[in-house]
């Protein structure tokens, strides 16, 4: 894979999709930077970047994808697989339901996904220092070797294999609460379902990011 490092960039996400689009390059590619200054966040707000973070974002061709990836969970692979790689090295993040990077009742990061035609467009921003009340990862990474890593293992499992570990640490889930419609949604009682969406007094949710 094809890695781009950039000093600064509004967002590594929009950068990509655009080029795509306009088919400068084609996956699959890596890009990162050391600052981002219009990162998303959640629902279309720009995520708030501190001194030093993880941000990145990766195309892949869907044909490259394992077979069993719900189309609509691509985030929860892709945010649990890099969630194990950092367990594996003594943080204690877990991913909140749809695709939040949280320790403890803390935000630390986030993840979106995007369809362009057959390619896959997934970014990724993680805060690496603590700032402005921000809360940050609990291990210090060496963001060169994680990528590479991450490049590694990145369809490795099925989608089976990583949905079996992320319904283990569902319930973390059940105290918090998610954004939908402009509503505010308890997962006190959400079902986790197969295809990674979620069951609430009959209704079905799946992850809109």
């Amino acid at each position: 894979m094809e890695i781009l490092h950039f000093d600064e960039l509004e967002s590594t996400q929009l950068w990509l999709i655009d080029k795509i689009k306009s088919k400068a390059y084609q996956a699959p590619i890596l890009v990162t930077t050391q600052k981002q200054t219009q990162g998303i966040g959640s629902r279309g707000n720009t995520w708030q970047s501190v001194k030093e973070g993880l941000y990145f974002s990766f195309a892949l061709d869907l044909k490259s994808l394992p077979q069993d990836l719900p189309s609509q969970s691509l985030s929860i692979y892709y945010g649990f697989l890099l969630k194990i790689i950092l367990a594996e090295k003594g943080s204690k993040v877990w991913l909140k339901w749809p695709n939040d990077f949280y320790l403890g009742d803390c935000k630390i990061g986030g993840i979106i996904s995007t369809k362009i035609q057959e390619t896959i467009i997934v970014g990724i921003g993680l805060n690496l220092v603590s700032e402005n009340n921000l809360k940050a990862l609990d291990i210090g990474i060496d963001k060169e070797m994680l990528l590479k890593e991450l490049i590694k293992k990145i369809n490795y499992y099925s989608w089976k294999q990583i949905f079996s570990q992320y319904k283990l640490e569902f319930s973390f889930n059940l105290k918090q609460k998610f954004h939908y419609q402009g509503q505010l949604m308890e997962l006190e009682k959400a079902i986790l379902c197969d295809d990674g969406s979620i069951l609430i007094e009959g209704k079905r949710f799946y992850s809109l990011r």
